[in-house]
């Protein structure tokens, strides 16, 4: 019975929702005067995915189990859940080293499992995949650009006396925020405040170039590029169905032709 709850993938959906309820509910726990159950029953969660590996493992063999991406990605959130367990069990508080109850955040990563049931997810990781591939050195290039802008930015405007722009990597987050195209007016406002007339106009005019740049056509591009490739395996089916039929016109015409004759 137990044997088949374990291999029933409902029952290990249902943990892991239940498992997220509980993460939930923790977070809103008093850390000394908590709702002690809670964390006992995301522990015990815990445990029931042990056990479910163990069962899998032993009813498939180790190899098979293994063969599947899905299994060694639940093995490994099983692996990243362990710290948090042990420290629970044997009470790591009380031997000062609470340093490890770090692990615990580990823990989160067991809901993960949740994408293994999402319909077609195969499909939809290669397409991913794909796209992440066709579009690696377009990404690659807007990062540096980032990093380049970023950098000088920090030059133009670190003496402004900006706290935004005090550190090349407070200037790249700056940056980075101004190519999302959200809040980025509050910036150059800010900058603005003990320059005159002339550098003000120079500032606004150096963030629109960089919003239109980065921001506007960088992203776009980014973006066009990466949804291109995730839809261009449908593109290609589309494409060889309409080959296929093509070539069956062509025998009926083929036919048609013998046949007059």
């Amino acid at each position: 019975m137990l044997k088949r709850l374990f291999l029933n993938d409902r029952f290990i959906l249902t943990l892991i929702i239940i498992n997220v309820f509980f993460l939930f509910a923790e977070g809103y726990q008093d850390h000394n005067h908590g709702i002690w159950y809670l964390t006992f029953l995301d522990n015990l969660i815990t445990i029931l995915f042990i056990a479910e590996a163990g069962v899998k493992i032993s009813t498939w063999g180790s190899k098979y189990y293994f063969k599947s991406k899905w299994n060694r990605f639940d093995f490994t959130l099983v692996l990243l859940s362990l710290p948090a367990l042990i420290t629970y069990l044997f009470k790591v508080e009380s031997f000062d080293v609470s340093y490890l109850l770090v692990f615990r955040i580990l823990r989160v990563f067991k809901s993960f499992r949740f994408f293994q049931f999402i319909p077609n997810v195969n499909t939809l990781m290669s397409d991913v995949k794909r796209a992440m591939k066709a579009s690696v050195f377009v990404l690659l290039g807007f990062i540096i650009f980032i990093i380049v802008t970023g950098i000088l930015s920090h030059y133009i405007f670190g003496p402004s006396g900006s706290d935004m722009f005090s550190s090349p990597m407070k200037s790249l987050y700056s940056t980075f925020k101004v190519f999302t195209i959200e809040g980025w007016f509050e910036i150059p406002e800010e900058i603005i405040e003990h320059y005159g007339a002339v550098e003000s106009f120079f500032t606004y005019l150096y963030f629109i170039v960089i919003v239109l740049l980065g921001g506007i056509l960088g992203l776009s591009l980014i973006t066009s590029i990466f949804v291109d490739s995730m839809v261009s395996d449908n593109n290609d089916a589309l494409e060889q169905k309409v080959v296929n039929l093509e070539s069956k016109i062509d025998v009926l015409l083929d036919e048609i032709r013998t046949l007059k004759k």
